[in-house]
């Protein structure tokens, strides 16, 4: 193997799998060592500066850091698991952020203020979701004018109409949201966007520079079986029954109440039905438990509070009484696969199951809906009805249209949405400084040692065998009394220490200066996990198989490096590397050292202007070429 080059922004960055996995590139470990200092406000403005919305996300977000976690693969090896056959589990990255925005102090003079001089480009955002507002957010501390268009009344998109307030209080929302507005960006209620051609024309009252879709997917799927017709009165779709509760329009919801779908919305339904006067709800689900799309801490959520889940049932009618809906009959099924080995269900063969049941909430998933693109503005869609957008620029078919969030790629998570936000605004502010949209802005990068002495280091290197602290809730019976209890507490600082010292500063990386070494092998004796090997060179897959503890595992890297004296390399396994240091702290040559990885992704206002005065762009109310 070629020796390692750790100067590459990739290699360390996907050490750090928490940080490697979330879309927005947070520096996870960075903030959590800053919350175990007690510095919650600059552990925000840590999260602020990537993720927009840390309270939000805090208490919402669906956490693809945490699957990711090293700490999981330290414990699945670890005896004291192995003994008491005890779960292994991430460190509680997601609740720890909303740590930061639970005890921060007032950053609101830390935030970027309104831009003192405008450079006369104007950016329309249609939906005031957490894509667009991430758009505005990037681009109008440069001086552009940024217009929010959005057909509710208050900004938040599907984080304010279709979370429960029992998950996501208001006053989270309204605070993380008007950080934003208060960059000077002009946000429209109440302005629904019925027409892109209008929007675009070249005539239209207003001129665009470029146009932001970030409208979601604001389509229910609906379910046609036999009974849908005559009982649809209480048959509801739901994402749209969570809108109007949470608007207030809908305050309650019968005694018996089924709620067909296995996703978070579905979690959502059922939680939020308790809480209106369901007192018998039941989720029902196609799939088998584990094959759900909900998160495993939704469904969690919704069994503590006594929701049962029925898995293996298909809905083959909805029985109904005098135009009423009386119940759902499902018929069971089974998984089974064919003979290439594909996986499908089929009937068991048993007699159908009937819930009796007063409404049904059918949460089987969301659609994009684009009535109000007309199919004539060089916007190519594909056989989905889904826009054309290229994955790193944000761009559709038409020269200055964007999408983000769910409107591009579908139903997702507010997380990628605000990822896409980043790479749009970046996008639109090269299209109207007249550059390239593949000239993308590059990472910030900093390696810098952490040692204070001979064996100090300026974090703390202690490996802590703490299990996972749960969050705390509030009473069941008190959280059912009012849809607006938010039931989750929260950790308090405490308890938050407590979980920041489970994570394993995977950021703090081992360094190794091959012309130092003496080959003592002191490293290799003290390493508690058998990371270090030195030995001969060889393929990747061979000296896997040769190091001191094989390195199985594809997706984490081997550190290789330069042949030492002997012509012996020494290869490391990043995978279960617990960033220590006793290497570093062994070592009488200081050939390893422990440095700290810090990488912030390029935005918008990283500009790396050319040489020559750009040329200046047409708006997009220009006719397309």
């Amino acid at each position: 193997m070629e020796p390692t080059d750790i100067a590459h922004p990739d290699y360390f960055h996907k050490v750090v799998d928490c940080q490697w996995a979330c879309p927005a590139h947070t520096p996870v470990p960075e903030y959590i060592r800053l919350i175990a200092a007690g510095r919650y406000g600059d552990a925000y403005l840590v999260n602020w500066k990537s993720n927009v919305f840390p309270g939000i996300l805090g208490r919402t977000c669906d956490r693809p850091c945490e699957p990711a976690c090293r700490r999981v693969r330290v414990e699945q090896g670890s005896p004291e698991h192995r003994k008491v056959e005890a779960k292994p589990e991430p460190v509680a990255i997601c609740r720890l952020k909303r740590v930061a925005a639970d005890y921060k102090e007032d950053i609101r003079p830390r935030l970027p203020k309104p831009a003192q001089v405008r450079i006369g480009k104007r950016i329309a955002l249609v939906g005031a979701g957490p894509a667009s507002l991430t758009v505005a957010r990037d681009l109008a501390p440069l001086g552009y004018e940024c217009v929010v268009l959005d057909g509710d009344p208050r900004a938040g998109g599907m984080m304010r109409t279709q979370i429960p307030k029992f998950r996501l209080p208001d006053r989270v929302i309204d605070e993380e949201v008007g950080y934003i507005l208060d960059e000077g960006i002009e946000f429209r209620g109440g302005t629904r966007v019925d027409s892109l051609a209008a929007l675009l024309a070249p005539g239209a009252s207003e001129h665009w520079d470029a146009v932001f879709i970030g409208s979601g997917a604001p389509r229910g799927r609906d379910l046609d079986v036999p009974g849908r017709a005559e009982a649809a009165a209480n048959l509801h779709i739901g994402i749209d029954w969570l809108s109007s509760v949470s608007f207030g329009h809908t305050t309650r919801i019968g005694k018996r109440v089924v709620v067909l779908g296995g996703g978070n919305t579905a979690m959502d339904c059922c939680r939020s039905s308790r809480r209106l006067g369901g007192e018998d709800v039941r989720v029902v689900v196609r799939s088998g438990f584990d094959e759900m799309k909900a998160s495993p801490w939704e469904k969690e959520d919704a069994m503590h509070e006594g929701i049962p889940i029925h898995n293996y049932l298909v809905p083959i009618e909805f029985t109904h009484e005098g135009g009423r809906l009386t119940g759902v009959s499902f018929e069971k099924v089974q998984p089974e696969r064919d003979e290439r080995g594909r996986r499908r269900l089929v009937p068991t063969g048993e007699p159908p199951v009937h819930f009796p049941c007063d409404d049904v909430l059918v949460a089987i998933g969301q659609e994009n809906a684009f009535p109000w693109i007309e199919r004539d503005l060089g916007i190519d869609f594909d056989e989905w009805g889904m826009p054309i957008v290229d994955r790193t620029t944000m761009a559709s078919t038409r020269p200055g249209v964007y999408f983000g969030g769910d409107a591009a790629f579908g139903p997702k998570n507010i997380i990628w949405a605000v990822a896409h936000g980043h790479d749009a605004a970046i996008s639109i502010d090269l299209q109207c400084r007249g550059e390239s949209l593949t000239r993308r802005p590059p990472p910030h990068v900093n390696l810098l040692s952490q040692k204070m002495g001979i064996h100090e280091w300026s974090y703390d290197n202690g490996i802590h065998g703490d299990k996972r602290y749960r969050v705390p809730l509030k009473d069941t019976v008190i959280a059912l009394r009012d849809i607006r209890t938010e039931v989750e507490l929260g950790f308090d600082p405490k308890l938050a220490y407590a979980e920041a010292q489970r994570c394993l500063n995977c950021d703090v990386q081992t360094v190794f200066a091959d012309k130092l070494c003496i080959e003592c092998d002191a490293c290799v004796d003290i390493c508690p996990m058998d990371c270090i090997t030195f030995t001969v060179n060889g393929d990747e897959p061979d000296l896997r198989a040769r190091l001191m503890a094989p390195a199985s595992n594809t997706e984490q890297a081997l550190y290789v490096s330069a042949p030492v004296r002997t012509g012996r390399i020494m290869a490391k396994d990043e995978d279960v590397c617990l960033h220590c240091g006793l290497c570093a702290e062994r070592c009488p040559t200081g050939a390893w050292d422990m440095q700290k990885f810090l990488l912030e992704m390029g935005q918008a206002d990283d500009r790396t202007r050319m040489p020559s005065r750009p040329r200046q762009p047409a708006g997009v109310g220009m006719a397309a070429d």
